[in-house]
């Protein structure tokens, strides 16, 4: 299949049609009601052209202001972003077509940003149920597996000693530490049994442990309750910036704060590393944070932190 051709804008194919019509409709009156004349009457054609030429701007002035609404629908279009829902576009002119067309297609931004989240809030929920599962099968069935494992291989370490048989229980151990800390990550403990705060300074402490960041994490007091899903959002939103901080920033400080800001709830991230990509991309992290973000209803955005980095921004309604 071949593209069509994109052809002049509307407001241009219109503007040359009424311009034709008004001037074969301006020509031929003056043809036919105009007197005999054996001369060129200069005088008077001037002003017809004067006339047709003001008759041609009023036409496109009114024209312009006509399809106005239909450029700013156009480049509302353009600027709609998925991950960024809740903008409407707002036309005034009354009950116009213009203003129905506006109003159809917010109605039709609200039942497609509706399903959007509800097709997120299943996909979420089926991967943290999936994080779930994992994180017990590695707890209960290799971790128990490798626990016994150390356990043996201490006994035969006690009956037989052996610089390769405390070298083996020595990797042993440090494989069960490790099959541990995958497993909290998958599913956070904390978050379910001491709450968002706790948990989120647990996982402060974790990342400073396993990286060499310093991490500060502030929780403001009097916060609003969180239901169980915007508190697993603000969590996973925090585990995946500090963890893009620890991997690709290049940081030696971080900081986490859960605080109200003008009367909402809003997480930030800051980093002292090598700030945002130059090129401005995206990677697969920051579209699964905006995808968690657009879950509650929160907004996310990304900017140059105070301390040299990047900041993130988890803004809740």
């Amino acid at each position: 299949m071949f593209a069509r051709p994109r052809g002049p804008a509307l407001f241009w194919r219109v503007a040359i049609g009424n311009a034709a019509v008004l001037a074969a409709a301006c020509t031929i009156t003056a043809l036919v009601f105009s007197p005999p004349v054996k001369e060129f009457a200069v005088r008077e054609f001037a002003i017809f052209a004067g006339g047709l030429a003001l008759m041609l701007a009023l036409n496109l002035l009114l024209l312009r202001h006509a399809l106005a609404p239909l450029r700013e629908l156009t480049t509302f279009v353009r600027r709609i972003d998925p991950l960024e829902p809740g903008r409407r576009l707002e036309i005034a002119g009354g009950d116009s077509e213009v203003s129905e067309l506006a109003a159809a297609f917010n109605e039709m931004l609200e039942r497609l940003e509706n399903e959007r989240r509800d097709s997120v809030g299943r996909a979420l929920q089926a991967q943290e149920g999936e994080r779930l599962r994992v994180s017990q099968e590695l707890h209960d069935g290799v971790g128990q597996t490798l626990t016994g494992v150390v356990l043996q291989l201490g006994r035969v370490a006690r009956d037989v000693p052996h610089d390769g048989v405390v070298e083996a229980q020595e990797t042993a151990r440090a494989s069960l530490e490790e099959v541990r800390r995958i497993a909290r990550r998958l599913r956070p403990e904390a978050l379910d049994d001491l709450g968002l705060a706790s948990a989120l300074h647990v996982l402060g402490e974790r990342v400073a442990e396993h990286s060499e960041l310093d991490v500060d994490v502030h929780v403001q007091s009097g916060l609003p309750a969180f239901g169980p899903e915007a508190e697993l959002v603000l969590y996973r939103v925090a585990q995946e910036a500090l963890t893009n901080v620890a991997r690709h920033a290049g940081a030696r400080r971080a900081e986490v704060r859960l605080e109200l800001a003008g009367g909402r709830p809003r997480l930030e991230v800051d980093d002292d590393g090598r700030g945002l990509p130059a090129d401005g991309r995206e990677g697969g992290g920051v579209r699964g944070m905006r995808e968690r973000a657009v879950l509650i209803g929160g907004s996310l955005k990304l900017a140059r932190s105070p301390l040299g980095g990047a900041r993130v921004t988890l803004e809740l309604p």
